[in-house]
Formats: structure tokens, sequence, C-alpha cells
């Protein structure tokens, strides 16, 4: 093993961003992974869906791939990729955890929670960060680097005054019907909605708007791999002579020496003990893995840990017009629409709202609440359809409940384990949320839905971290602004666990460029 080498456990979004860091400035990188992939089966499917345009598609082979709600299914499911769930499994036996009343899951996937993330791309405020070490003047070169390796898709528009634009940008995908009528109408209104804190635009998301084919599938997987994905990363790293990538390894513990860092780390195939030796590691492999592999290496049994949320919640809303035939229209199905809310009465931060317009998934989802009367509604269900869009919400950490983590010996070994804080009731935000659009219903062009409001547990949203927060000043289960627990020189938390807070806006984007700031101003 060379001397100076720099190791990243982990292949998701914040760990490829560090990765390619450590990279551009000569580091030799390893990156160790668990590295989980689609099925065979499947993947022959999406290639061969792949090489040929969406109306020529066999109706079979992509019915293979696609998920679908199971009937009486109240919750949210789990999101898939190309109908395979591969991107959880596993994780109970190789990262035992167990979770009460959250919704937050762990990936031993190759390219982690990234197979599946909604792909929106937001910098954070400096208004929402206000208790953070770094400000964004620190990130801005991080955004930029991320943002010209995952492709990011959006316009200038208003967003702009409080989410700068990155230089690399594409056009974005062709918007829905629904989402040109929903966006003139908060144009005709604009300046009245923009004293009372609104802030709206096309989203911006990491995909190659021009690669899109808008054929609806987004939500289930994009065979032409428009959207981005970090495995596209990791694969296009595996390139690079000075990058090595060894999967089917999960890491246990890491420890300093004089040198450098022990890695402790069990193979998957045979569940034998391996060790690796490096000069710096940096821990991106999500929340809930960093946090095993932290408390773990420090001996920290029964201390608990507190993993920040961002609520998630969610509801329709009934346009005051239809779209036509939205079941024929060409579409990309991703978030389509951004409206930013900063209104002290709400909340003293930042509420994001993503809009997303008709799918295959929403149409599902709107005959499933019919019930047995589904077949002699299904003129009903085709109007509606025409008309209803779906607003994700999101709020900052400081309005949502925490989760609390500990780290516990079991006759099997030990297990993390996760439990859902009462410090904060989220509700009443919400409603609010909901009665300030209810107000705006004219300048909304519909009418929010609010029975059908849902709020689910919390780290739902996958939007978690700061379990170890950067502090100037860290204590003792806190780290400086690159990622080091006091004692540690060389090992480095580089993922959202150093998150100190979790703005409402998504989250991706920060992570990765707080990563590649770690890893660009650490490499050797």
């Amino acid at each position: 093993m060379p001397e100076k080498i720099h190791c990243v456990v982990g292949s998701g979004p914040a760990a490829v961003s560090c990765a390619k860091a450590l990279l551009a400035r000569g580091a030799t990188v390893l990156l160790l992974d668990a590295g989980q992939q689609l099925e065979p089966e499947r993947a022959a499917i999406v290639q061969s869906l792949a090489a040929q345009p969406p109306e020529n598609w066999d109706a079979a082979a992509l019915k293979k791939i696609q998920a679908h709600i199971p009937p009486g299914e109240k919750n949210l499911p789990d999101k898939l990729l190309f109908g395979s769930d591969f991107i959880y499994r596993g994780a109970e036996k190789w990262i035992p955890w167990r979770g009460e009343n959250v919704d937050l899951k762990p990936s031993l996937a190759l390219g982690g929670l990234g197979n599946v993330w909604g792909a929106a791309m937001l910098p954070y405020r400096d208004a929402d960060i206000t208790d953070w070490p770094i400000q964004n003047a620190q990130l801005a070169a991080h955004y930029e680097a991320v943002a010209k390796f995952t492709g990011l898709s959006g316009v200038a528009d208003d967003l702009e005054e409080w989410f700068p634009l990155p230089k690399d940008v594409s056009p974005p995908a062709r918007a829905s019907r629904q989402a040109e009528m929903l966006l003139s109408n908060l144009q005709h209104h604009r300046e009245r909605l923009r004293t009372r804190g609104w802030r709206f635009g096309r989203a911006r998301v990491a995909i190659r708007g021009g690669d899109c084919r808008h054929c609806g599938q987004c939500m289930q997987g994009c065979v032409y791999d428009a959207i981005y994905n970090s495995a596209f990363t990791v694969r296009e790293m595996s390139a690079d002579k000075n990058f090595t990538l060894r999967t089917g390894v999960v890491v246990t513990r890491v420890e300093e020496a004089v040198d450098g860092v022990e890695i402790s780390a069990t193979d998957m195939a045979s569940g034998q003990e391996l060790k690796f030796s490096a000069a710096r590691v940096y821990l991106a492999a999500g929340v809930i893995p960093t946090a095993q592999i932290v408390l773990r290496s420090r001996s920290l049994f029964d201390q608990a840990v507190w993993l920040k949320d961002s609520q998630y919640f969610l509801f329709p809303v009934l346009l005051a017009r239809g779209a036509g035939d939205v079941r024929r229209e060409a579409l990309y199905t991703l978030s389509q629409a951004f409206i930013e809310l900063q209104r002290p009465e709400i909340s003293a931060r930042t509420v994001h709202l993503q809009i997303y317009t008709y799918s295959e998934l929403i149409g599902q989802a709107l005959r499933r609440s019919f019930g047995p009367l589904a077949g002699a509604l299904e003129p009903l269900a085709r109007k509606l359809e025409e008309r209803l869009v779906i607003v994700q919400g999101f709020l900052h950490s400081d309005d949502s409940r925490a989760i609390e983590m500990i780290l516990r010996r079991e006759n099997s070994g030990d297990r993390l384990h996760l439990r859902a804080l009462d410090n904060v009731a989220p509700r009443p935000a919400i409603k609010r949320v909901v009665r300030e659009l209810m107000k705006n219903f004219r300048a909304l062009g519909g009418i929010p839905l609010s029975p059908q409001l849902q709020i689910p547990n919390p780290g739902r949203s996958f939007h978690n971290g700061g379990s170890f927060p950067m502090r100037a000043n860290p204590g003792a289960l806190e780290t400086d602004i690159f990622g080091r627990l006091p004692g540690w020189e060389k090992i480095h938390i580089a993922d959202a666990s150093v998150l100190p807070t979790i703005p409402a806006n998504t989250i991706t984007f920060s992570a990765m460029a707080n990563a590649h700031r770690i890893g660009w101003e650490t490499a050797e």
C-alpha cells in the first residue's frame, strides 16, 4: 500500500466528491465500499431499453423494471431503482441498526442513496447557516466544482437572489404543461408574492437536460443515465491511475497510528476481517454507518449523539384548470419548480417546497385512494390527474425533531439504536405553510388539499446530519472545520454528519461541496 494513500469510505455523493477533490490535488485514493449493484437481469433490461427511443420500448420489458404501489399501502413506499430494492438490501446484517419511529435507512449500494435521490440541487443560504463555522464564501468554489462533474440544469430566475446559479449549468428539460401553468400564475403575481417572502423558479436538478427523452420514467430510474448518480463518478474515477476501488467490504473501525491510520473491515463474501493502512481516512459512508464506525472506534457505547433532520411533508394541490391529457404528454417527472418561503410568521428559517407534476406514480396513488370504486371512477380519475400536482415540503432542522443515536453492545455484537425525540413539534409550522399557500391560492393557481397532508416520521426526507457537527471550538463529540474529532489528526468525517444544522432546501449539493472542501484542503 503506498505510504501516502488517502482512503475514502463510502461511494455516495459526499464520498465521491471528497475523492474527486483528493485526485485533483494529486493524491492517491483508495475507495472502500460494500458496492452492491442492480441485479444483472434488471441491468440487462435497462441496457436493452437504453438502446432505443421510448416509442420503441417493449411494454412487457418496461413493466419488469417499474415500481408499483402495493394495494392498501397507506405509507410512502421506499423509493426503488428500476423496481429493485438493492439500495437498502443487507443493511440490517452488515450495518446493525434499529429505528423507533424513524424512517431513515442506510445503504450498501455503489452510489449509496444517490441511486434514488430526487436530484434537486440548491446551495444553502448564509441566512440559514448562521451557526456554522464556515459560510458560503468558503464553499463557493466547491459548489462550482461539484456542479461541473454532476451536471446541473437550471435557468436564471428569481431564485438567484437567494441561491447563486453556478457557471456550469445547462438548460433544463422541457417543463410539463402543468408546471408551465403554475409558474405562469406565480409570475403574474410576482411582485405581491415577493413582498410576502416568496421566491420561485424552475427546479434546479442534477440532470443533463439535453439528454432527457421525456419518457416519464424519472421516478423509476433513467435508462439513459441523464439523472446524475454518484456511481457514475466512481466508474469515471476508476480510469484514473491514482484511484483504486475495493468493493465487497464494510469498514467497521478506524484507529490512528504513528504513521497514518489503520482500518478494520469485513469481507462480505467470506466474513473474514481485513486490514488496510492509509495516510488519511475520510468517513463518508452515510450518517448511520459513519456514526457506527466513529462510536465503535472510540468505544463510545451507551452514549447518545443527536442526528438532526429536515422534516419532510407533502400534500396535493388541485389546479384551477386542467392541462389536457397528461398521460399522453411527453414528460420529465422530477421536480419541476421550487418555491422558497421566508416568512417569520412561519419560521425564522427558509422553508423549501418542491413541485412535482403528473407521473405514473401520482396516477397510481390517485386510483389507490378510490379503493374498490377505482374502476367505476376512472373517468373522474382522468379528470383529476390533469389538475393534481404534489408539493413536497421541508423545514429547517431548527423546526424539526431530532433523532437520538446510541451504539449498544448486544449478544451478537453491537447495534446502533435510533429513536425520534420529541424536542420540537413540526406540525404547527407545516400547517402555517399550508395556510400561506391557501391564502395565495389565486397566485398558486390551485387549492392545497390539506386533508391529504402527510407528515412522515423523522428521517424520511433523508436530509439528515449534524451528529458530529463542525464547530470553531469543538467539544467532545464535535469536529473542527476539517471534520476531525478532538484527538484525531488524520481521520476526517466528510459526509453530512458534520453539517452543524440542516437547512430546508436540498442537502446533497451542500454536503458534496463541504466534502469536496475537506478533501481539497487536507490532501497531502
